[in-house]
């Protein structure tokens, strides 16, 4: 029988693990705030010599300088400028002018672009206060609102990270956005140091060197965002004079958003697409992801030619599974029908509970965590999963037992709430944020009781950290699934949901007159009843 795991251990040619795509907040932190905008404000006033009064006009002419800086750099360098249009691609648009300047050996910006998106901007009035009162100058407040004005583009190719974009905004508080790709820095590390490889998109389908690509992907770090940021933002149009940084004024630094990649590359698309087979059908009856998306690569109507029948994971069918948490989430994927791509997107450290601002710590703990997602997420999925328990390690598991001297109780088999709550054990839910109480609650009030109560979630979690099945994580009141608990979790599902739970309705259906046709095990079980009722009858000690 083809499995994931066995498909992953035979026919794998390369496997990276990387980071991918990159999205770096910049913001200016004196400007989050009404008190530090006025004080920004009173210092551009200062600047030129006007009376003490944070003025929005200051705003107004701050912007116009910045319009007027655009224009002479698009003018200086000889830059296209293109109008984004809503649902334009606009790395589409973008990347043949970054190819072309790659291609020719150089570095530097390519293209200008402009979209209006919606934004919270500061907007200045007067107090309605100060204009009754006999102050000598007017009084004037500020507030966030939403506005639409242009955000700017300013895409470039950069000799060590490759195709990269700034976004600016150009009103207060001056949002900025840095775009890269972990992947295309790994590609350009490799061509300085002369490794031949063959391109997958953003990733790699072959390298020569693949011990030197792992080592090159494990190092990339916070410090190489850092050179590229301060390489390209002094070049771009920018809120802040040289009298703002002086007076304290600069700009500071958060991941917005990180995606870790695990990719495994097959050696022929015929073992990819077996592998989505496998782990699909494998997972689809335990109820365990939280979606799974079969693409196909046209629209399929009532008059579409072909045959779509139960192995629908063919040329052109791009599989994907995919799970949530919180603004975070995690999908295997058939990448252009070479590899198995596991990514872990992490949109908000926080819902991890770590730290956001870009600095060495921080960069390291989300690599890690990311890490720790996609191991998880191929472990759920099957990868390197053993065979079958023995009969010792299932007795450890049904049969009360004692654990650094305290007794757990049995998980035993067969009970509807045992069932339900490995059946929680199992699900993807755990891959990101492990078990909780509150959770175990929501998922078993989902598969066995909802009056399931937090006494019985406490009881509960205590056995089956005591059985090994989940870890507690030092310092919180949260769980792990251990990979000996998703194996033995994921068995004992499997085995009711496939062959106790099934075959029970078959016999269920014995006593029943029917005309559909049984299965075997239930036929089998019809012929023993009648030929031990005849046994019985005939030795004389029939009922």
């Amino acid at each position: 029988m083809v499995t994931t795991s066995t498909l992953l251990a035979k026919h794998v040619t390369l496997r990276v693990r990387s980071v991918d795509r990159l999205w770096i907040a910049g913001y200016l932190p004196n400007l989050t705030y009404e008190g530090g905008l006025v004080s920004f404000l009173l210092h551009r006033a200062s600047l030129i010599g006007t009376r003490n009064i944070p003025s929005p006009a200051l705003l107004t002419k701050n912007h116009d300088r910045m319009v007027a800086d655009l224009d002479h750099l698009v003018e200086r360098l000889e830059l296209p400028v293109v109008r984004f249009k809503g649902k334009e691609s606009k790395e589409t648009i973008a990347r043949p002018y970054q190819l072309a300047i790659g291609g020719e050996g150089k570095e530097g910006l390519v293209l200008v672009g402009k979209a209006q998106e919606r934004q919270q901007v500061w907007v200045g009035y007067k107090d309605a206060a100060s204009e009754l009162s006999s102050a000598s100058h007017p009084h004037f407040s500020f507030s966030r609102q939403s506005r639409v004005p242009d955000s700017w583009y300013f895409y470039l190719f950069d000799h060590e990270w490759g195709p990269a974009f700034f976004k600016l905004g150009a009103y207060a508080p001056y949002p900025l956005f840095i775009s890269a790709n972990g992947h295309e820095w790994l590609k350009r590390q490799l061509e300085l140091r002369g490794v031949r490889y063959e391109d997958l998109d953003n990733g790699l389908r072959a390298v020569d060197d693949p011990e030197l690509a792992h080592r090159l992907a494990a190092s990339l770090s916070a410090g190489h965002l850092h050179r590229l940021i301060a390489k390209w933002l002094p070049v771009l149009p920018s809120p802040l004079l040289d009298d703002d940084r002086a007076a304290g004024f600069n700009w500071a630094f958060s991941i917005r958003q990180m995606e870790i990649s695990d990719t495994a590359v097959f050696d022929r698309p015929q073992v990819g697409r077996a592998w989505f087979e496998a782990a699909i059908r494998d997972h689809l009856s335990l109820g365990r992801p939280n979606k799974v998306r079969i693409v196909f690569g046209r629209q399929v109507r009532t008059t579409t030619p072909g045959r779509f029948a139960t192995n629908v994971i063919t040329r052109g069918v791009y599989p994907r599974i995919e799970i949530r948490y919180k603004s975070s989430g995690a999908k295997a994927y058939f990448k252009h029908e070479h590899a198995l791509r596991v990514e872990a997107t992490l949109n908000n450290a926080e819902d991890l509970r770590l730290k956001k601002t870009l600095n060495a710590e921080n960069w390291r703990a989300l690599r890690a965590a990311g890490a720790q997602v996609n191991e998880r997420f191929l472990s759920a999925l099957g990868e390197g999963s053993p065979g079958l328990p023995d009969p010792a390690a299932l007795e450890a598991v049904v049969m009360p037992s004692v654990h650094d001297g305290q007794r757990a109780p049995g998980l035993r088999f067969g009970d509807p709430r045992v069932v339900a709550l490995l059946g929680a054990v199992c699900a993807f839910d755990t891959v990101f944020a492990g078990l909780t109480n509150a959770a175990l609650r929501l998922r078993m009030a989902q598969l066995y009781d909802a009056g399931y109560k937090s006494a019985q979630a406490t009881y509960d979690l205590r056995r089956l950290r005591l059985k090994g099945i989940i870890g507690r994580v030092p310092g919180r009141h949260r769980y792990q699934v251990t990979p000996y608990g998703r194996w033995i979790a994921t068995f004992f599902t499997r085995l009711a949901t496939r062959v106790v739970v099934p075959t029970l309705a078959d016999l269920d259906a014995i006593s029943r007159p029917s005309r559909r046709v049984l299965r075997p095990v239930a036929s089998a079980w019809r012929a023993f009843d009648k030929e031990l009722c005849t046994l019985l009858r005939d030795c004389d000690l029939a009922a």
